[in-house]
């Protein structure tokens, strides 16, 4: 996008990839068809050290803007749940689009260049396996740490560093939360068992999917709150969101006196975890339980307490929470304040958007500013 933003202004732009081909993290994004961008595309939904870095670069290349250009090239797609654009077909449409784009506009593309080192006198000079280059300006657009086995390193921090910018503490973000075996109500047994559910932390709350796994808890809700999580904090389940649990427990025992609660749970939640609480809870007729104890329990279905003990890091994570600090950056083109000519754009800065296509919508807005101040 930034390649394609500077050609379009008549620049003359070098593109480097040190993969063997370009865009492999827009092709395995969204199941193969690429959630491309949100209808719903707003600054406070993006975490940062600086909350409002991200609004001068939404706000000049839109959502909008973005999909104004798929549909230039007649890309069919369709909206999902929470404002989700995903193509119809593949990912792929989308990696072509961008490559149109960019040989429309002259961009000289050169994948499998991997960089040796990067050096800046009047010019920034780049070495690469293949041969050296130099230019006036050099943005660094190589993402953070997430799915290594794709290519992502840690090399624009490392040439962040080099000239003297700050980095916030990257972790993994977007990613499958770890609980320890002891951890109640989880069980290896409920792997596949999902529902929808409130997840809590950190401030922060997500009602959508939770899936359970073999080693912890996976699925949109607990995706997107595992970005706002730090180390040892608390996560919080609803596992029955927008019902009132007690109302619901306390009329089944008047109306229905000897039903045991095993059965109650299993007309609310899915069957194995319905009965994985019924090991944790007093599994009796609800006729025999004092009222307390049915509204204790329902207390806990509304808020059941855990504490991760870890998340399955940098290989399953969907993107890099923390980054180059923002304070170097000027939030109206990316350029380092202190690096006049050096850019830093996408994922590797300190900025994070929530699951279901910010993070695309950030890369192409901040590519698309940085482009156009080259």
């Amino acid at each position: 996008m930034c390649a394609r933003s500077a050609g379009s202004r008549g620049k003359r732009v070098l593109l480097i990839d040190h993969g063997k081909e370009v865009g492999a993290k827009i092709l395995i994004s969204g199941g193969g068809r690429c959630n491309f961008t949100n209808r719903e595309i707003a600054a406070n939904r993006f975490l940062s050290t600086n909350r409002h870095f991200c609004k001068s670069a939404l706000a000049r290349y839109t959502q909008d803007d973005f999909v104004a250009l798929v549909e230039t090239y007649d890309i069919a797609y369709h909206e999902k749940t929470l404002g989700q654009l995903f193509c119809d077909g593949s990912a792929r449409q989308i990696v072509d689009m961008l490559l149109t784009e960019c040989r429309t506009h002259g961009v000289d593309l050169r994948a499998d260049h991997a960089v040796t080192s990067i050096g800046r006198s009047d010019r920034f000079h780049v070495e690469t396996i293949r041969g050296s280059f130099t230019g006036k300006s050099l943005v660094i657009a190589t993402g953070g740490l997430s799915i290594p086995k794709l290519g992502a390193t840690g090399f624009a921090y490392d040439i962040a560093r080099q000239f003297g910018l700050g980095i916030v503490a990257p972790k993994p973000g977007l990613v499958p939360l770890i609980l320890a075996p002891n951890t109640e109500p989880f069980s290896p047994d409920l792997a596949g068992v999902s529902l929808d559910a409130v997840a809590r932390g950190a401030g922060a709350a997500f009602r959508e999917a939770m899936l359970f796994t073999h080693r912890g808890l996976s699925g949109p809700a607990i995706l997107q709150i595992s970005s706002y999580l730090a180390e040892g904090d608390r996560l919080t389940l609803d596992l029955l969101p927008d019902q009132d649990a007690q109302a619901i427990l306390l009329e089944r025992k008047r109306a229905r006196p000897n039903a045991e609660l095993r059965t109650i749970l299993g007309e609310l939640l899915p069957q194995r975890l319905a009965l994985r609480l019924v090991q944790l809870l007093p599994n009796q007729a609800l006729g025999t339980l004092t009222d307390k104890a049915l509204m204790e329990t329902a207390a806990r279905l509304k808020a059941w307490s855990v504490t991760p003990t870890g998340t399955e890091g940098y290989a399953k994570a969907e993107v890099t929470t923390g980054g180059i600090d923002t304070a170097g950056l000027s939030s109206q083109t990316m350029e380092a304040r202190a690096v006049p000519g050096l850019y830093f754009i996408g994922e590797a800065v300190d900025v994070t958007g929530w699951l279901g296509g910010y993070n695309f919508q950030w890369a192409w807005s901040s590519g698309w500013v940085a482009g156009q101040s080259v």
